[in-house]
């Protein structure tokens, strides 16, 4: 009895990590201020979290300064966790495009410089679905413009600074200040007038 016993919990304790990671997955944005990112894809159904943080780059733990400041290669992104069975890849891709300018490739709104640039940062398995999620919006003729939203190999994704991580919700009054005089959502309204 002891022996089926110990068998059984070495079987579910191999089993459970692996049908643990299935129920959960990441994907990667970057859009320019990533309090905006967190704070818009954050209420998706199927979303778990959101998380602000830096990638791109070479440099390891790289600080909010040295980003902004364009020294380490980095983009403002965030990290979203959500699980597969309510949201899938393909959706959270529909998603992030409207949120960003996609013909912009020098920051978003006024947020200036490439760590403010928008990109997608994948995995390979990732990877076929962002270029034609690309592709689709490219030939939707939702927006005028090159859309040049680069797709890039995810590297390293380093958490931003705890007084970085659901600024929007801590802050409320300084983000709302914050956004509307980036002008973020009117410069979306205009970018994406054509859709239906």
């Amino acid at each position: 009895m002891r022996f089926l016993i110990a068998l059984f919990a070495l079987i579910f304790s191999a089993a459970a990590p692996a049908a643990f990671a299935q129920e959960k997955q990441q994907a990667v944005f970057a859009g320019g201020c990533f309090w905006c990112m967190e704070s818009d894809m954050q209420h998706l159904p199927g979303v778990i979290s959101v998380e602000s943080g830096y990638t791109g780059g070479k440099e390891k733990n790289p600080t909010y300064r040295e980003v902004a400041m364009h020294r380490t290669g980095h983009y403002e992104s965030v990290r979203v966790t959500f699980d597969p069975k309510k949201i899938t890849y393909e959706q959270l891709l529909s998603r992030y495009w409207p949120l960003v300018d996609p013909t912009d490739a020098y920051g978003q709104f006024c947020d200036r410089g490439q760590s403010y640039a928008p990109a997608i940062f994948v995995t390979p398995e990732q990877k076929a679905a962002a270029e034609a999620s690309k592709a689709k919006i490219a030939a939707s003729g939702r927006v005028d413009g090159k859309v040049i939203v680069p797709i890039l190999p995810l590297g390293d994704f380093w958490p931003a600074e705890r007084y970085h991580r659901n600024y929007a919700k801590r802050n409320k009054e300084n983000y709302d200040a914050y956004r509307q005089s980036c002008g973020r959502d009117r410069i979306l309204a205009e970018v994406w007038k054509r859709v239906g």
